[in-house]
Order: structure tokens, then sequence, then C-alpha cells
């Protein structure tokens, strides 16, 4: 049985979502936020201790002004009214991409991950403001600046990610078979699925289902 350290999600399909039941796509928003709790509960359950959630691409400031900032209002509700509670059960916030949001969000987004910073039984990552291939160019850069040898071992610990495991499963849910500039790095190795369900649809009995079947997968890394 292979164990689940590291969860990682592309949370597509909440606009769709909300365009299919004849509301709006910020609809979709506000309900997709609602799975999102559900993901977090059962993997607390499951004892897994890192979840990075694919929140804010760097590309996703294409889209209607509008639209983006209900996305950042949501972030900012949830967290002024969650924050506490996730603390309290233990859980760690942590923001992976760079925090150029207006002031309120940024000091918002600062003090939830330094009143967290100690946790261990769960580590929320959120990928916000995040692209993968400018976080390997930034990586590379630092190296660059710190005169030190371009290797992987020393890519991987100046990405945003340099203190987390590699994901075991990248999930992707809204019938779509990309990975959208989402962690190119770090899912060399990991177990890929693809879930036809909305994010807002995807539920605990599709987590636990793939979660299942993860652990009876034979993983090799290029051995027999």
């Amino acid at each position: 049985m292979n164990p689940i350290k590291h969860v990682a999600i592309i949370m597509d399909g909440n606009g769709r979502w909300g365009i299919i039941k004849k509301k709006s796509r910020n609809y979709g928003h506000k309900q997709g936020l609602k799975t999102v709790e559900k993901i977090i509960k059962e993997s607390l359950k499951k004892k897994i201790k890192f979840l990075t959630l694919y929140a804010f691409s760097t590309e996703n400031w294409k889209r209607p002004k509008n639209e983006i900032n209900y996305l950042f209002t949501l972030l900012d509700n949830f967290l002024s009214n969650k924050i506490k509670q996730l603390n309290k059960e233990k859980i760690r916030f942590f923001v992976l991409g760079k925090k150029k949001f207006n002031k309120k969000l940024n000091d918002l987004l600062n003090y939830s991950e330094k009143l967290t910073s100690s946790n261990k039984r769960l580590q929320i990552n959120l990928a916000l403001n995040y692209g993968s291939k400018s976080e390997i160019i930034s990586a590379i850069t630092n190296l660059k600046k710190k005169k030190l040898k371009i290797n992987e071992s020393n890519i991987t610990n100046n990405l945003y990610t340099k203190n987390i495991p590699d994901p075991d499963i990248l999930i992707r849910t809204g019938n779509r078979k990309r990975l959208s500039n989402f962690l190119l790095w770090q899912l060399a190795y990991s177990e890929i699925f693809f879930e036809k369900k909305l994010w807002p649809d995807f539920n605990e009995k599709d987590y636990n289902k793939i979660l299942n079947i993860f652990k009876k997968t034979k993983r090799n890394y290029g051995k027999i």
C-alpha cells in the first residue's frame, strides 16, 4: 500500500458549472469553495500532510475583472472567517506564488501564514498568482545570483515548494487533460487522475476512490 503524503488538485470547472446551473460563473466559484472545505476535512481524516490547491494562475489575470475581483473577495472572506478555526485544527496555510495583490489581501495572506506557521497536522498550499514556468526561471535566477551549480538538487531547493515533498497524486477535475502550468517540475513522478466531474460536483466519495486506486498502484520510478 503506497503511503500518501501530498495531494495536489487543479480545481477546474467552477465557472462552467455555474453556467450549466443557469447562474453565473461567480456562483460556480462560490459553490466550489464548499468542495474545498469537504476535501480539507477528508484529507484530515486520511492523515494527509500536504494538500496543494491551484486557486489562481498567472494566466488567470486575463479573465474579466469582475470575476477576478469576486475570486479575491471569496478568498478574503474565507480566510477572515476560517483562519482561526484552521489554526485550532493545527492546519498550516501557505501561499505558493507571488503576493501581488492589494494591501488588504496581502496583509491577510501574510497574517494567515504567520498565525499557522508552526502547525503540522495538515499544510494547505494555496497556489495563488502561480505559474510553474516562472517558478523554475526564478529558481535558476537565484542559483546564478548565489553562484551555485544548476543541478536538480539546487533547483528543487530554490522552488516555492523547497520544503514540501513532491505530490504523490495530482487530481484535475473538469474533464480537461492538461497541467496548465502547474507544478511542472514537482509532478515528474506523480500519479495523475483526470476527473470528468466539474469541481463543485466532486465529493468525498470521488476523492477516496482516487486515493484507494493510488494505494494499490505499483510505482517503479524507472525500474521494473
